[in-house]
């Protein structure tokens, strides 16, 4: 009977390559850009919700002349994609913290190959869950 043969197969400690005063600064950095983000969206809501008479300065809350009331609807929509725009950023921002919080030995990892995202890509982008290898190639199926 032929024997089987056991080979080892070492695995790579999850170990972070980011040093605790690096996560610490990412960690200050993910909390700037949340509380930036609820301070933006807290302006669009007091926007959101001022009323047509004091977004125009108009003793009426009617516009008289059809081209005011399409540039109206068009500064609302406006307003609104913004504050969309910003509601997706802040929850890229709490899933990093997520991220950080559960499991700090793997953040700053890519998801895709595990290879390590450099502290100057996390610094600028410090919700970036991908490096810039593997965003490169997700980028480019998107374009196909």
């Amino acid at each position: 009977m032929p024997t089987k043969s056991k080979t080892k197969v070492k695995v790579k400690a999850a170990k972070s390559s980011l040093n605790k005063k690096q996560l610490a600064h990412l960690e200050k950095r993910l909390h700037e850009e949340r509380a930036r983000v609820m301070k933006e969206l807290g302006y669009y809501d007091e926007s959101f919700n001022s009323s047509l008479q004091a977004s125009d300065g108009d003793l009426s809350s009617y516009s008289f002349h059809m081209a005011d009331q399409g540039t109206d609807a068009m500064e609302r929509e406006k307003a609104f994609l913004f504050a969309s725009q910003e509601g997706r950023y802040l929850w890229h921002v709490n899933q990093a913290l997520r991220r950080l919080f559960q499991s700090p030995e793997k953040f700053g990892k890519c998801e895709q190959c595990g290879e390590d995202i450099g502290f100057e890509r996390l610094d600028a982008l410090p919700h970036a869950r991908l490096c810039i290898k593997c965003k490169a190639k997700e980028e480019d199926g998107k374009r196909r």
